[in-house]
């Protein structure tokens, strides 16, 4: 029996190990130009084209074809995407499901809807795996993935607003301002939708805020995953942090791709945490 993983670009995983796994590029539009958050991108170049960039940019889902096909050939799928709120990879994923079923009513589909982005996307990813790997039968994966899911949180540092300001999100003269005085937008997924919390001026005070905020929704000594989008620095820093107060956490420092990087941009941090 083929127990199979399915993830969209938004989790920034491109393998897993001795897992059946895929993953599913969003596409994003810069400039004219078609960026498929696959292994092929190169993320500082797609860093270099945003910044380059004066226009409007958007991202595309992953299409009903594209996730019928990732189906083929498995006979239980574990399919998770991006918040429904940023994208429409989720419906179009629970509209593949819908439609393979017809033809292949032996297979089950069980699809996720992160209500999140990037690292808190990987745990999920990770713990499914554990979950396949402990032999459990469908139904009971399904249970406790959608239990575990209410257990993890994510967290997000944003060093630029340059792309917010110029897809109209925010006012140009903020992120001029918030620039000039290194100022760091904190947030959080609420109910799906990425929402600003709070702002620190300089990494010192984002790093407390950061722990801080996880502290008060649960978090001690569990496990972490920090994406970074070119800011090795500042994951490390944050590392570091999370275990001085919390010495046997699990934290793992991972890059973000080419999605998460369209949103967090250059220098931004995301964590994923479990409570």
């Amino acid at each position: 029996m083929i127990k199979k993983i399915i993830s969209d670009s938004g989790a920034n995983v491109l393998h897993l190990d001795d897992a059946s796994f895929e993953n599913i590029p969003l596409t994003i539009h810069v400039d004219g130009t078609d960026y498929q958050d696959d292994a092929s991108l190169s993320v500082n170049e797609f860093i270099e084209a945003l910044h380059q960039n004066d226009g409007k940019t958007s991202t595309a889902c992953p299409s009903i074809a594209q996730w019928q096909k990732a189906f083929e050939g498995a006979d239980e799928i574990y399919a998770i995407t991006i918040t429904s709120v940023l994208s429409g990879s989720y419906n179009s994923a629970v509209q593949a499901a819908n439609l393979y079923r017809e033809d292949h009513p032996e297979t089950k589909i069980h699809v996720i809807d992160s209500l999140s982005a990037g690292p808190e996307m990987e745990l999920i990813i990770d713990k499914l795996k554990e979950l396949i790997d402990a032999g459990l039968n469908f139904d009971e994966i399904c249970a406790k993935i959608n239990a575990y899911k209410e257990k993890t949180h994510l967290n997000f540092a944003l060093e630029s607003l340059d792309n917010l300001a110029k897809n109209g999100r925010i006012s140009p003269a903020v992120a001029k301002v918030a620039k000039m005085l290194k100022i760091r937008i904190i947030g959080r997924p609420d109910d799906g939708k990425l929402t600003p919390i709070g702002k620190a001026r300089g990494a010192k005070k984002t790093i407390s805020y950061l722990i801080k905020d996880m502290e008060e929704h649960g978090f001690s000594n569990r496990r972490v995953i920090i994406a970074h989008i070119l800011n090795e620095e500042g994951a490390d820093n944050l590392k570091q942090a999370i275990l001085a107060k919390h010495p046997e956490a699990a934290v793992e420092i991972r890059e973000a791709r080419g999605l998460c990087t369209y949103y967090a941009q250059k220098g931004g941090l995301m964590v994923g945490y479990e409570a």
